[in-house]
């Protein structure tokens, strides 16, 4: 009983915000199989998980977009309001060819072979323009192989994880599915007491009126029949908690009826529990093979770490073509501000084309390169720790539940037997209290005893319900729960 309570109460103050949507959604009475379907469906960590599965096909993509050229362009066009000093002599101003004394003496007549003139406009204007396309390919470079490989797992991964957000789901509908249905048979059953006793009351009130029955028998009989009502009321307030907390784990919206479909008899409790070590292994687990998908992202990251050192080709190519004039305006115009090959003409744009191949070959990184792949290992071996860690702690939930929920089946087939037990007395004491050979008093005790055992039977039915999921979820196999044979 306190389980239950605390199952109910506890998973309500979760600080999780639903947005629920209100648009279209049918109300009605939903299966265990519905009630699992609509919330896979719905659920926001369902629907954030996908996201995050789409996001690493993206990653994929962009990863391997590092691969395919990458090109880019530039355009510029840039004024000068004060010209840089230009130095040069003779010599290094117009060389050694023939044409060195015609334009000596047409720019500078005055220059003599080695003297050293700072000029702000000698070879160069205030205004220029400059366009180009840059073009990089990568030929070899082995991180970039293993970041391919590291995306694809990553990607995995986010897969992986989806499931696990799924069977999170699955088992949490499942359990309040099975409170709400539990309820509903707790509520009923209530009913038919207060009916019962309500009955008793009244053929009690009557005796009392006729001198065959004491006053203290009619208020003992009232007393019990105010209990049952209050405790009835009580179990309405729960059930509704119960409902709300479905629909909480269904992303239902929580302003819509529902009701859940079946009874007792539709809730199958498998005593042989031998399907489920059918074909297991610790890999059945997704928490297992999540570890598994780190553990291969981590050794990964060590091997990029290692191929850090080695070289990588890549090639390039840059096509460009530039101008010069006087302002900005002129680098759009036709005058006879520039001398191509010694003649005046008219401005123009001057292409230059480069391209090559580029070789880096790391040869002293100060000793980080090591020490990153230090770290990057001591992570993969703690990594490694965890599967030993993880595997025990499967093993020891496997037989902790497999325990537990033997002991619940113990205790389920006690209490049912104990509520067929107390039906039988009840029924007795009550024929015998009719015919005059009992007492009211033991009726009243015979009702209460009734009653306890009846919230106990229920309880424990609940307690076989999860400790039977948890053993399924120990298993690895939880999403055996969404088939309708479950």
């Amino acid at each position: 009983m306190k389980r239950l309570y605390q199952t109910l109460f506890v998973s309500l103050l979760v600080p999780l915000w639903v947005n629920a949507q209100t648009n279209d959604v049918p109300s009605g009475s939903f299966t265990l199989e519905q009630s699992i379907t609509y919330a896979l469906e719905n659920a926001i960590n369902i629907q954030n998980s996908l996201i995050d599965e789409r996001i690493s096909h993206a990653k994929v993509k962009e990863t391997r977009g590092i691969g395919l050229p990458q090109i880019d362009g530039t355009v510029s066009l840039m004024h000068n309001a004060k010209l840089a000093r230009f130095y040069a002599t003779k010599q290094t101003a117009f060389g050694f060819t023939g044409q060195a004394d015609s334009l000596y003496n047409e720019f500078l007549p005055a220059l003599k072979d080695n003297d050293v003139v700072a000029s702000q406009n000698f070879f160069q204007l205030p205004s220029n323009g400059s366009a180009a396309l840059s073009i990089n390919q990568i030929l070899f470079n082995n991180s970039y192989l293993l970041g391919l490989k590291a995306a694809g797992t990553y990607r995995d991964l986010a897969s992986k994880t989806t499931q696990q957000t799924k069977e999170q789901i699955i088992e949490n509908v499942t359990k309040a599915y099975f409170a709400a249905i539990i309820n509903n048979e707790r509520i009923k059953l209530f009913e038919s007491n207060i009916a019962r006793v309500d009955s008793l009351f009244k053929s009690t009130k009557a005796l009392n009126e006729n001198g065959f029955a004491e006053a203290i028998d009619v208020d003992r009989t009232e007393v019990t029949l105010n209990n049952l009502i209050i405790e009835r009321d009580k179990f309405l307030g729960i059930q509704e908690i119960a409902l709300e907390l479905l629909k909480f784990q269904m992303n239902y919206p929580m302003e819509n009826p529902i009701t859940v479909a079946g009874d007792l008899n539709s809730i199958k409790i498998d005593r042989d529990i031998s399907y489920l070590k059918e074909d297991w292994n610790y890999t059945t687990r997704i928490d297992y093979s999540i570890l598994e998908s780190n553990k291969t992202l981590q050794e990964l990251d060590v091997k990029n770490k290692v191929s850090a050192s080695v070289p990588t080709l890549s090639a390039f190519a840059n096509l460009g073509m530039g101008t010069q004039s006087n302002n900005i305006a002129g680098l759009f115009k036709t005058n006879s501000n520039i001398k191509d090959n010694g003649t005046y003409g008219p401005d123009k744009w001057y292409p230059a084309t480069s391209f090559g191949i580029s070789l880096n070959v790391p040869i002293f990184s100060g000793l980080q390169r090591n020490y990153q792949v230090q770290q990057s290992k001591l992570s993969l071996l703690k990594i490694e720790n965890g599967f030993k860690s993880l595997k025990n702690g499967i093993d020891l939930e496997i037989k902790q539940n497999t325990i537990v929920y033997a002991n619940a089946l113990k205790s389920l087939d006690a209490q049912k037997r104990n509520t067929t037990l107390a039906e039988n007395v009840a029924r007795v004491t009550k024929i015998k209290y009719q015919q005059g050979v009992g007492t009211n008093l033991e009726v009243v005790d015979a009702e209460s005893a009734l009653r306890e055992a009846q919230i106990n039977y229920y309880s424990a039915m609940y307690d076989a319900i999860v400790s039977r999921v948890d053993l399924i979820r120990a298993y690895g196999k939880i999403n055996t729960l969404a088939s309708p044979q479950n």
